[in-house]
């Protein structure tokens, strides 16, 4: 039996995030019907993230077994000739017996894009924030070194009884806010995200920008344990999950 580890990307605009559901189309869907259509099976599909509608991904992980004998170079072709044209694999590795996309996870890095002019960028449509005011990337350069670090993240999640409540605490070991002419990138690193998470950082981070919170007040909000707190979450078309880390 075969562990095959999958790595791809996708612009997840036109799929209700990564994981199967009945009334909409899914990147994992439209993943299994390739899969299916090479191997003749459809085997269990475990991923190492739920990415949410809208959201994209420059690197996505996920691992099945099989005892199918194609070679990887060839499944990852295989699977490239019938995937859409906005999902595509880059890279296959048979892995161990115990190999687990999400609980093999050691951490992952999301980045979130804002093209910040007052003219639209066409060719970031759906792709970026268009957000027009003028941005304080200093003061909120100052705002992640007080997100950095293992904290309670309850400000900083969106409650949701569909998902697994547990422990909320997390390790925030990068944070970072760089423009580079009209695109600013926020990149965010860490052992883990709790829901909506990074969109609600970065909305904050947004607030901080506009004098709404000053870099200090992160402290005041992280220790509230209090979602309405935090600053409001930016749409999803900004976001990339950008590396998984094993």
């Amino acid at each position: 039996m075969r562990n095959i580890l999958i790595k791809m990307k996708y612009d997840g605009s036109n799929y209700h995030g990564w994981q199967i559901q009945s009334n909409a189309v899914t990147v994992q869907e439209t993943f299994q019907n390739a899969l299916q259509s090479i191997i003749g099976e459809l085997p269990e599909i475990k991923g190492c993230s739920r990415t949410d509608a809208g959201v994209h991904a420059n690197m996505y992980c996920l691992n099945f077994h099989t005892e199918h004998k194609i070679p990887c170079m060839r499944l990852i072709y295989a699977l490239n000739s019938r995937l859409p044209r906005d999902i595509a694999v880059f890279q296959a590795f048979d892995m161990p017996e115990d190999f687990h996309a999400r609980y093999s996870c050691k951490g992952k890095e999301y980045i979130y894009k804002i093209w910040n002019s007052r003219i639209r960028e066409p060719f970031l449509e759906g792709r970026a924030l268009h957000y027009w005011y003028d941005m304080d990337i200093e003061s909120m350069q100052k705002a992640c070194e007080y997100i950095k670090g293992t904290h309670d993240f309850t400000s900083f999640c969106t409650v949701d009884k569909s998902r697994e409540i547990g422990d909320f605490h997390r390790t925030v070991t990068e944070l970072d806010v760089v423009r580079e002419g009209s695109l600013v990138t926020v990149k965010i690193q860490a052992d883990g995200f709790l829901y909506n998470m990074v969109r609600i950082i970065v909305g904050t981070l947004l607030n901080v920008s506009e004098g709404k919170f000053k870099p200090s007040d992160m402290n005041d909000i992280i220790n509230a344990l209090d979602r309405t707190k935090a600053g409001a979450k930016v749409p999803a078309h900004g976001l990339y999950l950008n590396k998984v880390i094993y």
